[in-house]
Formats: C-alpha cells, structure tokens, sequence
C-alpha cells in the first residue's frame, strides 16, 4: 500500500494496524516513495565471548602446507 506523507501522519494508528497484519506500506513525498513502514524486528543479543570454549577443535595440521602445494607455487 503507498500512502503520501501527510496520510501517514494522520493516519499511523490504522496504518501500524495494517503493519501488524503483514502489509507493507511505502511511504511517499511528492508521489515519490521515500520510506517503508514494516514490521519491527528486534536486533541480535549481546555476543558473549568464550561461548563455544571447548567446542571448535583445530587439527593440529592445520598450519602444514602440503609439499605437492608449495611445488605448484614455485614452478615456473
């Protein structure tokens, strides 16, 4: 739904309505669409760090770069 500017003043309450029923409304300034009004959606938590101690193991090859690797770089 597309309402202009002064619309959507006036008419928040019944338009939050139709937000919270799913519509989608684009609001317009001098018939041109310049924002959406859409359902809020609320942000991720705070990280937590150390939160997976204990679960991710790294081989411990990982660093060994394979000879057959290293050959390929060094060819001419």
């Amino acid at each position: 739904m597309k309402v202009n500017m002064h619309e959507a003043k006036s008419q928040l309450s019944r338009l939050a309505e139709l937000v919270e029923q799913g519509q989608t409304i684009v609001i317009a300034r001098a018939g041109k669409p310049c924002m959406d009004l859409v359902p809020h959606r609320p942000g991720r938590g705070p990280r937590e760090p150390g939160r997976l101690k204990g679960r991710i193991t790294i081989a411990p090859d990982f660093d060994a770069t394979p000879a057959a690797v290293l050959e390929d770089f060094e060819q001419d």
